[in-house]
């Protein structure tokens, strides 16, 4: 699902490189968490009990943290697949975050929200928009939408990074000395989207949108020298960006 399209030999020779093997790619689900002492926002919120367990256990690392669903301020959403949205109602399909106002882009709302989605996303992707329409429909009267450029929360502006769907958001962070970009699946592994961000990634419902987003991407973050926070980046998903002549590399902080 994630390779296919990719020039086979290639990437074989790239992986090889990195010592990872085709046959099993297992990436990390990473939900971010920033508080800037009044606000205490969440960047997406996982799969929840329906979808992949091993990204359904966000109620458990908040408890660890000593936090409650109910002081979540905030909620802002990248994108709507079910890694990052399905995990919004809990297990009585009600609202996790009952206090929290939830941000979506305009653009990613409207179109999960279009009832022609479900026939035109495609059969293996059905499931996707039904979904995400049930979990937007239970949070509807809680929800602000925001455009490319608009400030959301003091310190926190949204980004356009179209393509891994329709309307694909990032996020920088800019309270305080040290800028951040949250990437959500704009940049989903550690290897081939910064080596070759212009390859075509089988996750992306619009491939040469998000290659260009990618590329987009990669030259801010590089040029500004922001840290970065993926959803799909190993080892928490924080690091930083090196840029190698044509190419880029993720170099990962220290779990």
């Amino acid at each position: 699902m994630v390779f296919g399209e990719m020039p086979q030999s290639k990437l074989t020779e790239l992986m090889a490189k990195r010592s990872i093997t085709l046959t099993k790619y297992e990436p990390e689900c990473n939900v971010t968490l920033y508080r800037d002492g009044t606000n205490t926002v969440l960047f997406d919120v996982g799969a929840g009990p329906d979808f992949m367990p091993a990204s359904g256990k966000l109620s458990e690392s908040l408890s660890a943290m000593g936090l409650s669903p109910e002081e979540v301020t905030h909620v802002i959403f990248t994108h709507a697949h079910p890694d990052h949205i399905w995990g919004v109602l809990d297990d009585f399909d009600d609202p996790l975050f009952p206090n929290a106002m939830h941000h979506f882009g305009r653009k990613e709302w409207d179109y999960w929200w279009n009832p022609s989605t479900v026939d035109s996303i495609g059969a293996d992707l059905a499931s996707f928009a039904v979904g995400a329409k049930r979990r937007m429909e239970v949070i509807e009267d809680r929800v602000e939408l925001f455009d490319d450029g608009q400030d959301i929360l003091p310190g926190i502006a949204a980004r356009a990074s179209y393509g891994h769907t329709p309307g694909h958001m990032t996020f920088e962070l800019r309270n305080g000395s040290e800028p951040a970009m949250i990437v959500g699946d704009a940049l989903g592994n550690p290897h081939v989207a910064f080596e070759r961000p212009d390859w075509h990634s089988g996750t992306d419902q619009d491939p040469v949108a998000a290659a260009a987003a990618r590329i987009s991407l990669l030259d801010q973050i590089a040029h500004d020298h922001m840290k970065i926070i993926g959803f799909h980046l190993p080892n928490g998903g924080i690091g930083r960006v090196e840029r190698s002549e044509s190419n880029y590399r993720f170099i990962g902080e220290p779990s």
